[in-house]
């Protein structure tokens, strides 16, 4: 520090205080929500905190400083964090007859609410659909009362208990679905489902996951307005929820004999408690086994979130990945593509 001007020594103090918690985001899949809900936040904020990091050491690099090795360490100890949010390989798309494609997406409602000026999105969704042809499509914030109708498809959806609610979870299949059910979260409108399909021999249990919402407006503009101590306690309150509903969807999964597929929109991160407890030992995170890029599945400004997921159970091959650039939701639907072993 001795030999750096007075600006610089500022940039390091800074540079180290984001070291310093990225550094502790290495840990946050490790601590319950409902422990330590306030550091639980910090996940959200990974992405960020790698991006800065870069910049920091590309500043040092040029400036040909040791100074970079601070981010730098930092950035090796967490290759894994860097990994699950942006693949540096191409994606993988292995042709085989016996592969199978799951699709899952948040529709939005499909934008009943008008929150994109556009009305014709809910028709644009099935042309998109039907364009793609997905084996398995899963939906969430689907709206009963408002169907879509998928020529060559079995389905299943279901309402979250609270019956004032008219948008739940919906689950699309080629295969026939031999078995349905919901997951019913207590004091919240979100949901999951499951459906098991039977694909010639193999029986398959689908989950499509709508965890609880913040219910934060994610407009920069309107997040410069909030009370920063305010969005911490909401925020960590819904982890808290999400934790209590991955226990409950844990506990149902435990149940099942088949191998499974998880899909959804988690409401959190790849470097959350949630993501792990959930991924668990026995399931892959398709987009780091086949994707590349960002994989961002939600529309946040200035740095890409990745919130919808599509876990298999170790005994499927993952085939191919595909993250779309289609603006008719809040989210960008995604693809992986599977073969049973």
């Amino acid at each position: 520090m001795k030999r750096l001007k007075f600006g610089n020594k500022i940039i390091f103090l800074v540079n180290s205080l984001v070291a310093f918690l990225l550094l502790v985001s290495y840990l946050l899949p490790y601590v319950p929500p409902k422990s330590f809900s306030i550091l639980s936040v910090l996940s959200l904020g990974v992405p960020l905190l790698i991006i800065l990091n870069i910049l920091f050491f590309m500043y040092w690099l040029f400036r040909v400083k040791k100074q970079l090795l601070l981010s730098l360490v930092v950035l090796l100890l967490g290759f894994n964090h860097i990994n699950a949010m942006y693949k540096f390989s191409s994606s993988n798309n292995i042709e085989d007859k016996e592969n199978f494609s799951v699709m899952s997406f948040n529709v939005r409602s499909f934008n009943r609410y008008q929150w994109i000026p556009n009305k014709t999105i809910k028709e644009d969704i099935i042309t998109f659909i039907k364009t793609e042809q997905p084996d398995i499509l899963c939906l969430q914030e689907y709206r009963t009362g408002d169907p879509i109708n998928l020529e060559g498809y079995y389905n299943f959806n279901a309402l979250p208990i609270d019956n004032t609610i008219k948008w739940g979870q919906a689950i699309f299949s080629k295969f026939p679905i031999v078995n349905s059910g919901s997951l019913e979260f207590p004091n919240t409108y979100n949901n999951g489902i499951f459906v098991d399909i039977v694909k010639q021999k193999d029986t398959i249990r689908v989950y499509t996951l709508h965890l609880q919402s913040s219910g934060i407006d994610t407009d920069v503009e309107k997040l410069k307005e909030e009370k920063s101590s305010d969005l911490f306690k909401q925020v960590g309150s819904t982890f808290r929820a999400q934790q209590s509903q991955v226990e409950l969807f844990l506990e149902h999964k435990s149940k099942c004999t088949y191998k499974t597929i998880v899909t959804g929109d988690f409401n959190n991160t790849a470097y959350s408690y949630i993501y792990k407890t959930i991924k668990d030992d026995d399931l892959k995170d398709t987009f780091i086994e086949a994707g590349n890029g960002f994989g961002r599945t939600f529309d946040f400004k200035f740095f890409p979130l990745r919130i919808d997921f599509v876990l298999s159970h170790k005994g499927f091959t993952v085939n191919g990945f595909k993250s779309y650039n289609v603006k008719l939701s809040d989210h960008y639907p995604i693809k992986a593509t599977l073969k049973l072993h």
